[in-house]
């Protein structure tokens, strides 16, 4: 059986334009939090934007104001680990600064064999999964997690190993 990685991705929709005043302040901390992020015991990879601007933000197709985080992680603890348990929690509490509470599902994680990245289309179709059909071994949240086990049984998971 293969190794499992977790992969997550968490959207938000800014309260302002990302160059605006208002995001002033969050844009700073971009660089020292996404260097906390790579250093974390457990960190694989995560999207950028740019290698040579770390306040860079990911443009795509879902919106203006909908800022992108996707990353994988070799395990659930290690990315709770980095989320509450770093100095990204700081940054966690004051996202109502910076961003609009949303009423449905804004974070969604799923397992992935080792050595493998997926794309941002597929991290929004396990999203809209979530949504749609509540979550499953193919899209949960901490709430509602999974283990790697129960998702390698399921077929998108050895779908994914081909």
């Amino acid at each position: 059986m293969s190794l499992m990685h977790l992969a997550q991705l968490n959207v938000a929709h800014l309260r302002a334009p990302v160059d605006s005043p208002a995001l002033a302040e969050f844009v700073a901390l971009l660089e020292p939090i996404n260097d906390v992020a790579d250093r974390a015991p457990g960190f694989v990879w995560r999207l950028k934007a740019s290698e040579q601007d770390p306040t860079a933000t990911t443009i795509h197709d879902y919106g203006d104001h909908l800022l992108v985080n996707f990353s994988v992680w070799e395990s659930l603890e290690t990315l709770w680990n980095y989320a509450y348990r770093s100095e990204h929690l700081g940054v966690l509490r004051r996202r109502r600064e910076w961003f609009l509470r949303m009423a449905e599902p804004y974070m969604v994680m799923w397992w992935i064999p080792e050595g493998s990245i997926p794309s941002l289309a597929e991290g929004m179709a396990r999203l809209e999964r979530l949504k749609a059909e509540g979550p499953s071994p193919r899209a949960f949240t901490f709430k509602d997690s999974y283990d790697s086990n129960e998702a390698v049984s399921r077929p998108a998971a050895a779908e994914a190993r081909k």
